[in-house]
């Protein structure tokens, strides 16, 4: 990663915002229009299932995936919309002050995929095509349990975070998804010695992409933490590593890391057969986080702190998409400010406003947010309808 001031945006780095997002028939929402133009921060205020969540659910849906709620599709269509209504996201995004329009909605019947994806009235080519205009990070309460929950949910975050550096590993995920549900589907159906073998060369590939890949970033992610910590008003900082058998598998070069992980399938076919999955693999690894000035596990840190440890994951994080993706990320930060002191909401605060970066946020008292810097923008949200706020 290029040297740089941490929490600066690069002279390279485009400024990319949300200038204004349109949805129609989508959860709560019968038609709504949020104009946010160039501000950095925009607030969100109102009570408790007005809708605010379901606003940034909807600027979500604006990179690859099911959105920071992960709801099927087919669910986002708003209760009580006319028979054959298809839910729509259309958002105008800035970068650098040039207007891209896109769109994405429900699929209509007879479409492939189950969503459409328009930019600037063009088809894409698939959801990946988002990443070349925006990049997105959230934080909701949902992961208020992420490091005490099961390492399946942060596999899916350092992935999350993967993606938003490298637009490429969306794919690589989903083949090495691929790949192995072959195996395991090979396995049970004994499936001949030359097939799995052809099918275990492609999975040790892709196993070997996918670990690297994470490894890397969350190299670079601890880097960038430990840089931005000394801040005396900074967020705790956490060290970040993957672990598990398969990390110390791969812990050579990705030649060697191949080789080995091809044998270990051929080797424990038997096993994995029995157990109707295979047993070993990247899709088994968990991300080790640690409290790095307490040298503690985070799952073991208050619940306050745990809080504080993962915000300052994701603004470090933000920051470093900005240096390796050349442009500044869209932040959706759901609640966040309603469980910080005012000293440590002042310091989110002035850190959003110096990384460049728009942010999103929601809350239920205005008063959260009555230490916004200049040029925020506040919005309240009421039964499906959205208002300017008082500045």
């Amino acid at each position: 990663m290029p040297e740089s001031s941490p929490n600066v945006p690069r002279p390279e780095t485009a400024r990319v915002g949300v200038a204004a997002v349109t949805i129609t028939d989508f959860r709560n929402y019968a038609s709504a229009r949020l104009t946010g133009g160039e501000a950095r921060i925009v607030a969100l205020t109102g009570p408790n299932g007005a809708g605010k969540t379901n606003l940034l659910e909807a600027i979500s849906l604006m990179t690859p995936g099911r959105g920071l709620r992960r709801a099927a599709y087919e669910e986002l269509t708003r209760k009580g919309a006319s028979d054959g209504a298809l839910w729509a996201v259309a958002a105008d995004v800035s970068r650098d002050g040039e207007l891209t329009r896109i769109g994405t909605g429900l699929a209509p019947p007879g479409e492939t995929g189950s969503r459409a994806i328009r930019i600037n009235g063009a088809n894409a080519p698939g959801a990946d095509a988002l990443l070349e205009h925006l990049r997105i990070l959230w934080l909701t309460p949902a992961m208020d349990g992420l490091f005490t929950g099961p390492p399946s949910e942060r596999r899916r975050f350092i992935d999350r975070l993967v993606l938003t550096v490298d637009a490429t590993h969306g794919r690589r995920a989903r083949e090495f998804d691929r790949l192995l549900s072959q195996r395991n589907r090979l396995l049970d159906e004994g499936g001949a010695a030359g097939w799995l073998d052809a099918v275990e060369a492609e999975l040790a590939a892709r196993a070997v992409a996918v670990a690297f890949a994470r490894r890397e970033v969350a190299a670079l992610l601890s880097q960038r933490i430990a840089a931005l910590g000394a801040a005396p008003d900074a967020f705790p900082a956490a060290s970040v590593r993957l672990a598990g058998p398969f990390e110390m598998l791969a812990d050579g070069s990705a030649a060697t890391a191949e080789t080995a992980y091809r044998g270990m399938l051929a080797r424990e076919r038997g096993r994995d057969r029995a157990a109707g999955r295979t047993l070993d693999g990247p899709h088994r690894s968990d991300l080790d986080v640690r409290f790095a000035g307490k040298d503690m596990p985070a799952a073991l840190s208050s619940t306050g702190e745990q809080k504080a440890l993962l915000i300052g994951i994701i603004l470090a994080h933000a920051d470093l998409v900005a240096a390796m993706a050349r442009m500044t990320p869209i932040l959706l930060l759901d609640e966040v400010a309603a469980h910080l002191d005012p000293d440590r909401r002042a310091a989110l605060f002035a850190r959003i406003d110096a990384l460049g970066a728009q942010a999103f946020m929601t809350g239920t008292d205005a008063a959260l947010f009555e230490g916004l810097p200049a040029g925020a923008a506040r919005f309240v949200v009421a039964d499906g309808m959205i208002t300017v706020g008082a500045a």
